[in-house]
């Protein structure tokens, strides 16, 4: 069963054990309430027939009345003014003159009152307004405290679901990306092994330096991939150098009709924190973005600058543009609007940036027609 279907399975369970739970209460509750009503109505009996005996003696009138020893009643008139009240605090009776009120009012909307008529003419009479005992309340607010605690339970059993499958891609990745390096090991070392040929030979030396350019792109490739899944190791590296180098190998393979442009805040070296290779990586992705976003004309701005314990790198594109749609998808893996490649390349590279380097990497800005800005953040010390 795939992931996404536990999901709705267990939000189903979930959902039927909370709506078992509240039909079941309301069925407790409308039976805890007949009871308690049928209690009230039993001592409302006694009262009257100690009324109309004041000299009757503990017989079961007033047994009744004293076993009525938990649900809250309040007395008043036939004017609702009140007469007397039981099981309520007496203490904030006596101290706070608005807490018999407090209550009369509570219980009027609570329940019907019984009325006792103890005359006609005039007319005499005793209401009688109860409340719910503490055990009808904890039973009436029970299935909220459970869809509480089954909202939480359900919250917690979804990150853990979710973390276990990402940490399962995640090993699915880095099998992948070494599984890559192994297999490019094998061309590589062939390559390396005729450019020697081709140099003893007395081949062209143009030639065969771009060819060693190539084998060397070809190591770095395969080193960067045996890389994910492990945890890099990083060291002070100027960043000025690593974006120049990088944006130096892109301008020499891209049109030239584009246009590169290095903003730097210093002449001298920027140390951070850096794993060389990875970095590199995700410089080259983004300057191969823009390029793909420019359609062979256009300029591409790097951007380098000290923001209190930052080094901000902004990668800056007169390209198309993304559209306001896919902005939340672009660092997705497989999203890609390229007829080629498999959309790994900005996931990839955020991941290199925020898991290795503790930075981030997030689109700035962007406007279709104009451009787009990815904007690197790393801290100065790690």
């Amino acid at each position: 069963m795939s992931f996404s279907n536990w999901r709705t399975w267990l939000a189903l369970l979930a959902l039927t054990i909370v709506i078992s739970t509240i039909f079941y209460s309301r069925y407790l509750a409308n039976k805890i309430a007949v009871e308690e009503r049928n209690k009230v109505e039993l001592w409302v009996t006694a009262s009257k027939a100690i009324f109309d005996n004041p000299d009757l003696p503990l017989t079961l009138p007033n047994m009744i009345r004293n076993d009525q020893t938990t649900i809250p009643i309040i007395e008043t008139n036939e004017h609702d003014s009140i007469v007397n009240y039981i099981n309520l605090d007496s203490a904030r009776a006596i101290g706070e003159p608005e807490y018999l009120s407090r209550k009369l009012h509570e219980f009027k909307r609570a329940n019907e009152p019984f009325i006792l008529v103890l005359s006609d003419s005039p007319y005499v009479a005793n209401k009688y307004y109860y409340g719910n005992t503490r055990l009808l309340n904890e039973v009436q607010y029970y299935p909220i405290v459970q869809l509480i605690i089954v909202g939480i339970l359900l919250i917690l059993t979804l990150l853990l679901l979710n973390t276990q499958h990402r940490s399962t891609q995640n090993q699915l990745w880095a099998g992948m990306a070494k599984e890559t390096a192994h297999q490019l090991g094998t061309p590589i070392s062939s390559l390396k092994g005729w450019v020697e040929m081709l140099k003893e030979s007395g081949g062209q030396d143009s030639i065969s330096r771009e060819l060693e350019k190539d084998v060397e792109r070809l190591k770095l490739v395969s080193d960067r991939f045996s890389k994910i899944g492990s945890t890099p190791q990083v060291e002070p590296t100027d960043i000025i150098e690593q974006v120049e180098n990088m944006v130096d190998y892109i301008r020499k393979r891209a049109s030239g009709r584009i246009r590169f442009e290095i903003q730097k805040p210093v002449d001298g070296p920027l140390m951070a924190p850096l794993s060389p290779t990875l970095f590199d990586w995700v410089i080259e992705n983004l300057l191969k973005n823009a390029l793909d976003a420019m359609d062979g004309a256009g300029k591409i701005t790097v951007d380098i600058k000290v923001s209190d314990n930052n080094i901000i790198t902004d990668v800056t594109d007169s390209g198309k543009g993304i559209p306001a749609t896919h902005l939340a998808k672009v660092f997705q893996p497989g999203f890609t609007t390229k007829k080629r490649g498999w959309g790994l390349g900005l996931s990839l590279s955020k991941r290199i940036i925020e898991q290795y380097h503790g930075g981030q990497l997030f689109v700035k800005q962007s406007e279709p027609g104009k451009g787009t800005t990815f904007r690197i953040v790393l801290p100065v010390k790690s």
